[in-house]
């Protein structure tokens, strides 16, 4: 099975935005005994942004595109260079790939994207896929991939993924009580069943975004589950157990 895996920024950074060992390590893990068992993994993962943020002192993601790359060109090492001694440390090497919106929208790029990540995972090498925030400017033309939400999607349909697994800082999607919803059917009215959530200073996703981004994915055949990140839940969800909420591909 060819699974895409997105971990938001919150789930891996502390309130400062340095990165959390602890949380890297757990999700390191988790993604090595996938491969162990035989899947092939793409990992999206958010965090670049909120490790230069903390890196140079600053109290808050900045608004200015040019200070935010920035902090991307700052945080990004410091967050690949976590992630190689952890995948390092189970014998897997890992490749980095930085992506923008133009990356998708002319056919030639976004095969070339495909064929990069194909070999990737074919050759045993976990991709480390991230927004390439150091050039990106979409937030001023008015887009953006939603802390990696929308990417993840992209990806998945790029790679013919069969899972998307999006890993949040909550146990899935919460209708207004607070309580996770184990399955999702059909998109009617869903928005108004749920509780959004706040995006996070140090981000720019929320729940919003991942809803945006799963409609998409189902739509295209993608089984999606929305899950927490700060839980071990990637085996727990393969073997069908309920620790997520579950979006069957194709579900309308």
């Amino acid at each position: 099975m060819r699974i895409v895996v997105k971990v938001g920024t919150h789930a891996i950074a502390k309130k400062t935005g340095r990165p959390d060992h602890r949380a890297l390590s757990r999700i390191v893990t988790q993604l090595c005994d996938l491969r162990k068992a035989g899947h092939e993994i793409v990992f999206v993962s958010s965090g670049a942004v909120a490790a230069g943020v903390e890196a140079l002192g600053l109290s808050a993601r900045p608004a200015d595109v040019n200070d935010i790359q920035m902090c991307a060109a700052v945080g990004q090492a410091r967050f690949i260079y976590e992630y190689e001694k952890l995948f390092a440390a189970y014998g897997v090497k890992v490749g980095q790939v930085l992506l923008t919106h133009d990356d998708f929208e002319e056919h030639r790029r976004a095969q070339n994207v495909k064929k990069s990540l194909d070999r990737l995972v074919r050759a045993g090498i976990v991709p480390i896929v991230n927004e390439n925030d150091v050039v990106a400017d979409d937030e001023l033309k008015g887009r953006t991939f939603g802390d990696n939400d929308w990417l993840s999607f992209l990806i998945a349909r790029l790679v013919k993924a069969d899972t998307l697994i999006l890993l949040t800082t909550v146990d899935g999607l919460l209708d207004a009580a607070g309580k996770r919803i184990a399955r999702v059917e059909s998109f009617r009215n869903v928005m108004k069943l749920v509780r959004a959530g706040e995006k996070g200073r140090l981000s720019k996703g929320g729940m919003d975004s991942k809803l945006r981004a799963v409609r998409a994915a189902v739509e295209s055949g993608i089984d999606v589950f929305v899950a927490n990140g700060r839980k071990s839940v990637l085996a727990p969800i393969l073997a069908g157990r309920s620790v997520a909420t579950f979006f069957p591909g194709s579900a309308l």
